[in-house]
């Protein structure tokens, strides 16, 4: 159904407060939640939290969360259980009905599990390079803007509507404009986010089930621990 991430926009934060918007790499930010279809577009977007909050925090603090019950079921049976529509994410997610991430990685893993990881690490990519475009092509969010920062997320939300537009119309990134970025990455580090273990008994279910019929129909791919 979708592919969840989050990434950081470096802002000018308030005197009060200022604590708040200080991210885990030391530098003043909100926080943009965004969600992708298969094409790279963005369908749902949250940015109000700063730059501390955790990416479960702002899930949970997001329209996403609060209207979760009204997303797609779609359900489909595979190996003879059910198995909703899901978005995924990464393991700073809770592992939820509707989202659903990869096992927390361990030398116990079997290997039907380690495989199931590096296939959803694959699919996540998706949504890293949906950041790395939106940030290409409007370079205000590589930099910190010295506009007041209750204006940065709207200005955000209409960047990604505009990325969302060129990416219906095929526009091309430059590659000038992806090296910015690189060199933008190098200065603005993005917060590395602690695993969240919170899970929930569809949730586990749902992976469970998916992790036997990859690992039935697909070859075995292994990864690397981090």
């Amino acid at each position: 159904m979708g592919l969840i991430d989050g990434t950081h926009i470096s802002v000018l934060p308030p005197r009060d407060g200022y604590k708040d918007f200080v991210n885990r790499k030391g530098w003043p930010s909100y926080v943009l939640q965004g969600v992708v279809d298969n094409k790279g577009c963005f369908w749902n977007i949250s940015c109000k939290m700063p730059g501390s909050a955790h990416d479960a925090t702002v899930l949970r603090q997001s329209e996403l969360f609060q209207k979760a019950h009204l997303l797609p079921k779609g359900v489909k049976n595979i190996e003879g259980e059910e198995v909703r529509l899901l978005v995924v994410g990464d393991p700073a997610y809770p592992l939820l009905d509707w989202l659903i991430k990869g096992y927390t990685n361990s030398p116990n893993l079997t290997p039907g599990q380690e495989s199931f990881n590096v296939y959803l690490s694959s699919l996540r990519v998706g949504v890293e390079m949906a950041f790395g475009k939106l940030k290409s092509r409007w370079r205000v969010l590589l930099k910190r803007s010295d506009f007041h920062f209750s204006f940065a997320p709207t200005m955000i939300a209409t960047c990604c509507a505009l990325h969302n537009f060129c990416e219906k119309q095929k526009d091309a990134i430059s590659t000038n404009w992806l090296e910015e970025f690189s060199q933008s990455s190098e200065i603005f580090h993005q917060p590395i986010q602690p695993v969240n273990v919170s899970t929930s008994n569809s949730g586990i279910n749902a992976r469970e089930v998916l992790t036997k019929y990859l690992a039935s129909q697909f070859p075995l791919r292994q990864g690397h621990l981090h």
